[in-house]
């Protein structure tokens, strides 16, 4: 008998749409109040969700969407580095498709 395994889903902060969290990426909150992106999902922190949609992060950006989720005030240069990593994200995944990265 086959066994189905279960694909972990995650609401994106800014659409509200609940997707597979290997189409995410986590943006992550230390105790420190750093805010950084976090390709693994592993570091320890407050963590939310957006989706490898340039749209999307530029979205994030204009309504500076993470500086009210973690109630802080974060850098531009913090979305300037989102939006140019979901881009390259979004690239990686045209190119390679949906690979798994192990």
């Amino acid at each position: 008998m086959v066994h189905q395994r279960k694909i972990p889903m995650r609401k994106d902060i800014v659409s509200g749409e609940m997707k597979p969290k290997k189409e995410l990426v986590r943006i992550v909150k230390n105790k420190a109040n750093e805010v950084s992106i976090d390709p693994s999902g592993k570091k320890a922190g407050r963590g939310a969700y957006l989706s490898l949609d340039v749209a999307i992060a530029k979205q994030a950006k204009a309504d500076r969407t993470f500086d009210r989720v973690f109630e802080i005030k974060i850098p531009d240069e913090f979305y300037e580095e989102l939006v140019a990593y979901v881009d390259h994200q979004a690239a990686r995944r045209e190119l390679f498709g949906n690979e798994s990265k192990k």
